[in-house]
């Protein structure tokens, strides 16, 4: 099992890059969303300088926040810096653009950007799509060392859906999801992954593609369980995540909660509601994985983090893992809070150490 590191990208704290490359993590996920963040690409540029060992990409790069172009030009950049050890994670946009009061990427928009960006990081031309017109477009000092298309930058594909994982099949090198720590989750994310493969005409091998979940983890001390005040703070965020997700969802498409936050979904439906619509997208992403929101701290239950997370005793979690990995998990993007952050890499160190 690989462990990658999701970091709040900010562009004064690449101290925790290094860090986690020092306590054996494989990977480095900058988060990019420009209403919340600093600049991804700026933070990477940092931390290609100051490590050299741990992979570093976008954890994810948002579809036509930047046009694709501009992402393969950015990310082609870093690889300069960091050449074999750069990667590109690309989503639809679940914060980037519902902090702007806009609707994620129609999937439609994804495939064609996924289809640029992939020709242009191989070197090729390729067409590009913007305001009704399409051209052809192509990477033109390329070999002066502007940018490096020669070292390989692979792509993972950002999708909760069927229809999202079939495009990680059909264009990218992985797919990420928030998979539930269930080998059942795993078999069925990398079926609708070999699924998108095989209706683009490719061949889909699970052991070269990369199927990496988003989640948050603690390693609880003897006698600690998941209401501890510690364990609230480390993994509540990414709990509580799951409702902002959501009630988007709910919002947009009428679809109805997972049952696993039913039982507090009245109330965090009614305590959004109270926001005026013209706001509205700001109240629903407050602390967005960063911090838990002071009116949400009483969503953070032991039902939702257990759901989202992976929380138990040193052992419990060697074991779980040592599953998940049998299952067809690759690797573990671990998004701790802000707070936590430098105490969540040195636990997840000490088991990646266990793990070996």
């Amino acid at each position: 099992m690989e462990f990658g590191i999701c970091l709040h990208s900010k562009i004064d704290d690449i101290d925790l890059v290094v860090r986690a490359e020092n306590l054996g993590f494989d990977a480095a996920w900058f988060a990019d969303s420009q209403m919340l963040w600093s600049d991804c690409y700026s933070c990477m540029a940092l931390a290609a300088d100051r490590t050299t060992r741990i992979k570093l990409g976008t954890g994810v790069s948002v579809v036509d926040t930047r046009v694709a172009p501009v992402t393969a030009h950015s990310i082609a950049t870093i690889n300069v810096l960091a050449p074999g050890r750069t990667f590109l994670g690309v989503g639809n946009g679940f914060t980037a653009w519902r902090l702007m009061a806009r609707k994620p990427a129609r999937l439609v928009e994804f495939e064609a950007f996924l289809d640029t960006t992939r020709r242009l990081l191989r070197g090729e031309e390729a067409p590009f799509t913007h305001g009704g017109k399409t051209t052809d477009v192509a990477f033109q000092m390329a070999e002066l060392g502007f940018v490096n298309v020669i070292d390989p930058v692979p792509i993972h594909v950002s999708a909760f859906g069927p229809k999202g994982q079939a495009l990680a099949g059909a264009y990218g090198d992985g797919l990420i999801a928030a998979v539930p720590p269930q080998r059942s989750a795993v078999e069925r994310c990398l079926a609708n992954a070999a699924g998108g493969a095989a209706g683009a005409g490719r061949e889909f091998d699970e052991d070269s593609f990369q199927l990496t979940t988003l989640t948050a983890m603690a390693v609880l001390e003897p006698g600690e369980d998941l209401t501890s005040d510690r364990v609230v703070e480390q993994c509540g965020p990414m709990a509580v995540m799951g409702l902002h997700y959501a009630y988007e969802r709910f919002r947009q498409f009428g679809v109805d909660p997972t049952p696993h936050l039913r039982s507090v979904w009245d109330d965090y439906v009614a305590l959004v509601e109270q926001s005026p619509e013209a706001e509205r997208h700001y109240r629903i992403h407050a602390g967005h994985g960063t911090y838990l929101h002071p009116d949400e701290v009483q969503f953070a239950t032991p039902e939702l983090i257990e759901a989202a997370c992976i929380v138990g005793q040193a052992d419990q979690l060697v074991e779980k893992i040592s599953e998940l990995e049998a299952a067809g998990l690759d690797q573990l993007m671990v998004l701790p809070s802000f707070a936590s952050r430098y105490r969540a890499a040195e636990e997840i160190g000490s088991l990646i150490k266990r793990s070996g």
